[in-house]
């Protein structure tokens, strides 16, 4: 009797494991939970804030977030970080100003260059990739941490983009018709079936990076190398060609996000995106992502940098003090890194209590490395 009794007793947990938890849902839902509860609390202070006009505008914010927290984003699955995010931001608006403004070649004799507006973008581009393949070879070559290498290229690029400008402002990015040199506006003010330029840069970058992640051999390789990167490499993924690519991918997205910035702003300073690789990092985090890598996805990145976004500008609409928008902010971001702890602690209880059903392998499998769809749907 006592037998049968403890049987029933053990199957329970199993089968409200397997049925509906509320708990759960809340936990992994918190980003998009959040982003509802902010909307709807601003709304009910300011009739102004749901209006189309203004969820554009806001849009347009977040999408520079987004950007970075993209590129974050593939940094962080491959258990790094990137704190050069923000100074990139700041070069890449500053190297489109300095180009749009002229370049004099003197060697030439004393003739000045004036790049068309597809030029700019593609120059400053590739700055970014330069900036981010330095930062992946100090991080994979030289095994340099991730903090400190990128801590010394933050204040590197930052350096160079004061120096270009001699600490001053860029003003007056729209170009002359008689120079050619016209359009660099279009990304920040222009708009394709009503959405702004910069709201569809994103869409288009946040399904290219998910397809990528989700679909290609590259996704899978970075996923099985943040998870594990040691049984990753046993299992014959090419490590430190993904640490690589991943930063390199991070310096790309951090100055297109710069030059979308620089367009809204029609200015380019060189001290432009202090402190925005905090914003990027915290997006990651809100949107479900562990900072020891391996799990997190592109749709969690998107929804947390919609909640930072959207709770800016709500505070800035009731009137809020920018210093406490700085205090709601942290907190924002210590409630989500405790969420996490939560989430993935408990996952990682849950073998220990379900070894009678399935017995822990005491060797890895090399499928990991190659498949690994458990990192992916617990992200």
């Amino acid at each position: 009797m006592t037998t049968s009794t403890q049987g029933r007793n053990r199957s329970r947990p199993a089968a409200l494991a397997g049925g509906f938890d509320l708990g759960k849902i809340l936990l992994e839902g918190r980003a998009f939970l959040a982003l509802i509860v902010i909307i709807v609390v601003f709304s009910i202070l300011s009739p102004n804030y749901l209006t189309t006009s203004n969820v554009l505008s806001m849009a347009s914010h977040v999408a520079v977030y987004a950007l970075l927290a993209i590129g974050m984003l593939l940094v962080i699955l491959n258990g790094g970080i990137d704190l050069t995010v923000g100074s990139i931001l700041g070069l890449s608006g500053v190297i489109a100003g300095w180009l749009m403004q002229g370049v004099r070649l003197k060697a030439l004799g004393d003739v000045t260059l004036f790049p068309a507006v597809w030029v700019v973008v593609v120059l400053a581009a590739l700055v970014g990739a330069v900036i981010g393949l330095v930062n992946g070879v100090l991080v994979s070559r030289f095994k340099v941490a991730p903090f400190v290498a990128t801590l010394g290229m933050l204040y590197v690029v930052r350096g160079i983009a004061l120096l270009m400008t001699n600490g001053l402002t860029y003003n007056n990015l729209d170009g002359k018709p008689e120079l050619g040199n016209t359009g660099f506006s279009w990304l920040g003010f222009n708009r394709i079936l009503d959405l702004p330029i910069g709201v569809i840069v994103m869409v288009v970058v946040a399904v290219i990076v998910s397809l990528v992640l989700q679909r290609t051999v590259f996704g899978r390789w970075l996923y099985a190398s943040g998870g594990n990167e040691r049984a990753a490499e046993l299992s014959g993924v090419p490590v430190r060609r993904v640490k690589v690519w991943v930063y390199v991918a991070s310096g790309v997205c951090a100055a297109i996000a710069g030059l979308i910035l620089s367009s809204e702003l029609t200015s380019a300073s060189p001290t432009a995106g202090s402190s925005y690789e905090l914003t990027a990092i915290a997006a990651v985090v809100i949107g479900g992502a562990a900072l020891s890598g391996g799990r997190g996805n592109v749709r969690g990145t998107l929804l947390g940098a919609f909640v930072i976004g959207f709770l800016s500008d709500g505070l800035v609409i009731v009137g809020v003090s920018a210093y406490w928008q700085t205090v709601f902010t942290g907190a924002v971001i210590i409630l989500a890194v405790l969420l996490n702890a939560v989430q993935y602690r408990g996952r990682r209880k849950a073998p220990a209590s379900s070894g009678d059903a399935q017995g822990p392998s005491s060797e890895p499998e090399p499928a990991d490395a190659t498949s690994p769809q458990t990192a992916r749907t617990t992200g």
